[in-house]
């Protein structure tokens, strides 16, 4: 049945795939409405049981028309299409089902768009907007100078571990998606700006929290001495986008996406920022060549006499 079914996929995806929490959310999201939609709560509580083998591309299909009709996001629609193709292909791989019918069932275009950079120039300029005078300074520092230096997600750099770090070769092991792990470089400034960080307001930070609940393993904590969240960096970089206010459209992720199109701009090879970015295809890395672009016929406007 359709609810039991669900609950091994959940399973999975916690302990087997090891799915980030905010990925999880969205699958229990998404799966618990097409559960509600097609087996809708009865008065006493209880649902239909719906066997797995009975929904096919038009119960899908149906789902789909239903969320246009309330006026849903295309990129919404996509996900709860692609959590459905995930799902059934688990129940493929687990021998349940023959085929995936949501893979009958095409995914709405969507107008891709280009990821938001900054310019060198204001991606420092952002970098360098903490207060190193403060502890939590000297760690948004140090947060902002790695994300950059390193292109890592954020969801990458709050599970950093001490041992993780090889500080004498500036290089960092990063685990990323389904547990897959890529040794990133760093440069000086970002040496030196966790180095800081370790020194000064990393004991201070530890000092705050009773022993028994620190995170002795942890790189970078909150100032109660525990490890930092996403949720925790995303709040500090729209502190400083105040700081900042003629930079616009800046989220943890654009440092991100200003790694990869500032090397592509001096001269780096896609397959390597692919490797670095922890890409599985180099079609994901190949938007930031629209990006360089861009900037290209930017310049060529401006500069060229019969432009």
């Amino acid at each position: 049945m359709l609810e039991e079914y669900l609950e091994q996929f959940f399973q999975h995806l916690r302990y087997e795939r090891n799915v980030s929490p905010h990925t999880l959310r969205n699958y229990l999201s998404d799966l618990g409405q097409f559960h509600e939609n097609i087996a809708p709560p009865k008065p006493d509580g209880t649902r239909e049981q719906i066997p797995v083998k009975d929904i096919d591309h038009i119960t899908i299909r149906e789902w789909m028309a239903e969320l246009h009709s309330e006026n849903a996001k295309k990129t919404t629609v996509a996900r709860k299409l692609a959590s459905l193709r995930t799902f059934f292909q688990f129940l493929v791989r687990e021998g349940v089902l023959e085929v995936n019918p949501a893979k009958l069932v095409a995914t709405p275009r969507i107008e891709r768009k280009l990821p938001t950079h900054l310019s060198m120039e204001d991606a420092i300029r952002f970098i360098e907007t903490p207060d190193l005078e403060t502890d939590l300074g000297k760690r948004d520092r140090a947060i902002l100078e790695f994300i950059y230096a390193t292109g890592m997600r954020v969801g990458e750099l709050v599970k950093l571990n001490l041992k993780d770090i090889d500080f004498k070769e500036k290089l960092v092991r990063v685990t990323g998606k389904r547990n897959k792990q890529r040794i990133l470089p760093f440069g000086e400034p970002a040496l030196q700006a966790l180095m800081y960080y370790l020194n000064e307001a990393r004991p201070e930070f530890l000092n705050n929290c009773p022993p028994a609940e620190r995170d002795e393993d942890a790189v970078f904590l909150n100032y109660k001495g525990t490890r930092i969240t996403t949720r925790s960096v995303g709040r500090m970089v729209d502190k400083y986008i105040k700081q900042c206010s003629d930079i616009p459209n800046i989220s943890p992720h654009s440092l991100r996406h200003s790694f990869a199109t500032h090397l592509l701009d001096s001269g780096a090879d896609l397959r390597d920022i692919q490797e670095l970015l922890g890409h599985a295809r180099l079609s994901t890395t190949q938007i930031y060549t629209q990006v360089s672009m861009e900037k290209l016929i930017e310049v060529y406007d401006k500069a060229h006499p019969k432009a």
